[in-house]
């Protein structure tokens, strides 16, 4: 047997597999950014681990990804079986592969990044996936045993997905409800295709619905079904209904004709870019369609920093925009979104500025968009989240000039009315409220409804909403567990 090398670190070093050509990306390709690793590349990457005795990495992922042990399983040329272990925590590894940060998550906590380059884990997870499904694996479900329940999905973004999973490996039929005529809720409409294909969603509902999963799609609970309806059919509810409520920052001149939302905008691009048609579709949370500029020769501010802002800033790169321009009201080092997003929007050309607080959207003659008022910013005490506030500076007043401003200052959930009035709480923020006392986690204040993702926990990563769905489920399958106890129990008594 050949002693493995634990030194092959510094003899190999990090890589990415190869990126798509700037000059394509400048110039409107919408194919996904990064490559996928043969299985000699994926092999050398992951004999790169250390196979800590703590491992960082599996501690920080949100779902606690036995990553150590997969990464040896590639080494070893065992992909079908790395692909099995991935699905025991992650239920959309695939997704989470490609748009984690994980340079904030499992790779900023390797033990490599310290000098060395973390192992590429998330390029590896995507290997993992993407070539155990075109070998043919799919999830065993052979021993799986029909308890007979049924539970309503409603939302099939990333939590709905997740929980379905779960629910399915334990015995219950899940169906899962949403108003989008696609799965994926932001993954198929609100994240632009360069960082997730779409053929990829398209691939884990064909295995989802193989595992046994129903979907019906374009139904809107509360206008298509009743939620009586809904209750009365099934044994447990779950809602997946994420966050779309526009934050905007409540800045003068907002309203003006070329000022856009985030959301509305990536969702209206992501249907055009996969073939849809965004008109006289509503996208969710909005009762109409968004009127949507073209682009391309136009001067384009971002105002935000967050993930959301830099799908937006690299979606108007490649929709021709003659400027695109990033403003954030704390310094790189205090940017919410990933790291590697900021790097890759820098290379397209993106311009950041830093320490700009917008103060106004400012109109043209034309009465259009000309511009944004900014002030200089400097870093004062610890808001209430702990984060340093952005405390404006006097005397720094400027102008960006501006065509179009797209706003990503983030979005917050609206709790659907159907919920309201099924007696489901939330709190002062439109968050639903679930667990607490004499509840399991996830449970609401209805004892058969369940909710967890961005509906819960307000706008947050993919891996958290599948890390919620996926505990749901759990406690779910607790729930229908306890029910089946007690009418056996009572049936053994009469």
């Amino acid at each position: 047997m050949t002693k493995r090398d634990v030194f092959r670190f510094l003899n190999e070093p990090r890589e990415m597999p190869d990126k798509v050509p700037l000059p394509l990306r400048t110039g409107g390709d919408w194919n996904e950014l990064y490559g996928r690793f043969e299985d000699r590349e994926a092999s050398r990457q992951a004999d790169r681990c250390l196979d800590c005795g703590i491992p960082y990495c599996e501690a920080k992922c949100p779902v606690h990804n036995y990553i150590p042990n997969w990464l040896k399983l590639v080494q070893e040329g065992r992909v079908l079986e790395a692909a099995a272990l991935v699905h025991e925590t992650n239920p959309l590894p695939e997704m989470c592969g490609r748009v984690c940060p994980q340079d904030r998550l499992c790779e900023g906590a390797c033990t490599l990044d310290d000098g060395f380059g973390a192992v590429t884990i998330g390029a590896v997870e995507k290997y993992i996936v993407d070539t155990a499904f075109a070998r043919g694996w799919r999830p065993d479900l052979s021993k799986v045993v029909p308890t007979g329940h049924r539970v309503a999905v409603v939302g099939a973004g990333p939590a709905g997905l997740a929980c379905a999973d779960r629910l399915v490996r334990a015995g219950i039929a899940a169906v899962v409800f949403d108003r989008y005529e696609q799965i994926g809720g932001l993954l198929q409409f609100g994240i632009p295709s360069f960082k997730l294909d779409k053929s990829v969603i398209a691939t884990r509902r064909a295995v989802l619905e193989g595992m046994g999963v129903e979907f019906r799609l374009g139904v809107e609970i509360g206008r298509d079904v009743a939620a009586d309806a809904l209750l009365a059919e099934f044994d447990a509810v779950f809602a997946g209904t994420g966050a779309y409520r526009y934050t905007d920052g409540g800045l003068p001149g907002q309203d003006l004709p070329g000022v856009l939302p985030a959301l509305p905008f990536l969702v209206h691009n992501g249907r055009i870019v996969t073939g849809g048609d965004t008109w006289g579709r509503p996208i969710a949370g909005w009762e109409t369609t968004l009127a949507v500029p073209a682009l391309a020769g136009r001067r384009v501010v971002v105002l935000g920093g967050g993930d959301t802002g830099m799908d937006c800033v690299r979606s108007a790169v490649r929709l021709g925009a003659a400027s695109v321009t990033c403003a954030y009201r704390r310094d790189e080092a205090n940017m919410p979104g990933s790291a590697r997003e900021v790097a890759n929007a820098r290379e397209e050309g993106v311009r950041f500025l830093f320490n700009r607080q917008p103060l106004a959207i400012e109109a043209g003659a034309g009465g259009a968009v000309a511009g944004v008022r900014v002030v200089e910013t400097r870093l004062g005490a610890p808001d209430a989240n702990g984060r340093r506030a952005a405390v404006p500076v006097d005397g720094t007043e400027s102008r960006l000039a501006a065509d179009v401003v797209i706003i990503a200052f983030g979005f917050s959930p609206a709790v659907p009315d159907w919920l309201g009035a099924a007696g489901v709480a939330t709190q002062g923020n439109g968050r639903i409220e679930v667990g607490g006392e004499r509840r399991l986690p996830y449970q609401t204040a209805h004892p058969n409804i369940f909710a967890g993702g961005d509906a819960v926990r307000g706008a947050d990563l993919v891996v958290t909403a599948v890390q919620e769905g996926r505990d749901a489920a759990a406690s779910i399958a607790r729930m229908l567990r306890r029910g089946a106890q007690r009418a056996r129990s009572a049936l053994d008594a009469a």
